[in-house]
């Protein structure tokens, strides 16, 4: 089994910066994909980021240019930096990682990021 655990949620005004971090209770082994995924009230959960052992990323086109997901894999933690934030970016956030063998898939408890305007 694999906990994360995920720190740096809050309250921001708009334009502001937040920096998430998720970190997990052991290495990783094999291929993955690191995630951050968030959660509207009345919205189904969406990906907001990804970036795979190689360091390939892709961005929900709502955050490009905006958040930056990067990872330290010596670390077992990953990071999404929020920059420009808007109210619309306001949800719970979640941190996930796919086991690429299994399609397993592990979740944080999810932190709340909102954004006044």
């Amino acid at each position: 089994q694999v906990q994360l655990v995920e720190t740096g949620g809050g309250l921001v005004q708009a334009g502001g910066s937040l920096r998430l971090s998720c970190a997990a209770s052991r290495s990783i082994f094999g291929s993955n994909v690191m995630g951050w995924y968030r959660q509207a009230p009345g919205k189904q959960r969406e990906l907001v980021a990804a970036i795979t052992n190689g360091g390939t990323t892709n961005y929900a086109d709502s955050v490009k240019g905006r958040f930056t997901i990067s990872r330290d894999n010596a670390k077992n933690t990953w990071y999404l930096q929020m920059n420009s934030l808007k109210p619309e970016d306001t949800a719970v956030y979640y941190c996930n990682i796919r086991i690429i063998m299994s399609q397993y898939d592990y979740w944080g408890q999810g932190t709340q990021v909102t954004v006044s305007s």
